[in-house]
């Protein structure tokens, strides 16, 4: 099934389910885009009852009845909300997140703008709507990135993608090129994985760290995903990793503002114009990284491989 037909099943689905009257396909071909956009009656009546039978049978059941109760020449539909809705059911933790991912996809794939224009046109028409139906097809989560439209469009059909990034604790933005793979939520901030041909590897983005638009960068279909990608295994890396160690460092007064915020004094005298702190770190390469990042204002004292670590990278820089 194209990305337009089911849209356009859903629309017919929303409007059917929203109001609490009958409807005609007069007054549905006025309200749902496709339909008016249809080129003769012929060519609607055709589109109409195709997907009227489509959405039989995925099961749902669409009721026919008069509008008018003193005459019955005037056909309409709608979906009563009771006989369409589920009974409670039972989801294992990984069927949740992979229904609470496509929730928030769907909140972003471009319906909702043409799902108020029906509502409107419903309303304007003197038809009586219960927008509260719409709770059945519409998950309550929301995408707050501005970058996640483009980014789950140009996924879907395989479209290279260009942005300025901004990394954590940095002040420049740097230009990256990505064959999107797939998207992820965690703690409520989204992420795409990719191939990122600047780095020629695997790499993981968070969108509110991009700066500006998302730009295309090819043409639909330029790559494939390979077969064997596991978006599961890709964002492991965005759980915590336990603080399992502790490291003694000496920090110049004054200065690593940003790493001061997680570290305590520590017992024994320190220099003239520097602290003695501890910190405590799960991964060797993060907190190495962030005290190569303080320059001359950071000394790792303990423990010895940190340390060693640390020195050699100076070494080798030198």
């Amino acid at each position: 099934m194209s990305a337009r037909k089911s849209e356009r099943l859903l629309n017919l689905l929303i409007t059917l389910l929203v109001s609490r009257t009958y409807v005609t396909k007069d007054r549905l071909r006025q309200v749902i885009p496709e339909y008016g956009a249809a080129p003769s009656d012929e060519a609607f009546e055709k589109m109409f009852e195709r997907d009227k039978d489509d959405l039989r049978q995925l099961g749902v059941p669409i009721e026919v009845g008069s509008v008018d109760p003193l005459f019955e020449d005037e056909p309409g539909y709608r979906i009563v909300r009771s006989a369409f809705e589920l009974p409670e059911i039972e989801l294992s933790p990984e069927e949740a997140a992979v229904v609470g991912l496509a929730a928030r996809v769907w909140q972003h794939a471009g319906l909702a703008s043409a799902t108020s224009d029906a509502l409107v046109k419903l309303k304007a028409a003197g038809i009586e709507v219960d927008r509260e139906a719409l709770n059945v097809v519409q998950p309550q989560l929301a995408v707050d990135e501005p970058t996640f439209e483009v980014i789950w469009d140009c996924l879907r059909t395989r479209t290279p993608v260009t942005f300025d990034y901004r990394r954590a604790s940095e002040i420049t933005v740097e230009r990256r090129h990505l064959r999107p793979w797939g998207v992820a939520t965690y703690r409520g901030r989204w992420y795409v994985a990719g191939f990122d041909t600047d780095r020629t590897a695997v790499r993981l983005f968070r969108l509110s760290r991009v700066v500006g638009e998302v730009e295309r960068d090819g043409k639909p279909g330029a790559y494939t995903v390979p077969p064997d990608v596991d978006l599961r295994e890709l964002t492991s890396a965005l759980a915590p990793v336990p603080q399992d160690r502790t490291a003694r460092l000496l920090v110049r007064q004054g200065a690593a503002l940003g790493l001061r915020r997680r570290t305590r004094p520590a017992e024994g005298a320190a220099p003239e114009g520097w602290d003695l702190v501890e910190v405590d770190f799960g991964r060797d390469g993060s907190l190495a990284d962030e005290a190569l990042a303080y320059g001359e204002h950071v000394v790792v004292l303990e423990p010895q491989d940190l340390r060693e670590f640390v020195v050699r990278t100076l070494q080798e820089s030198a």
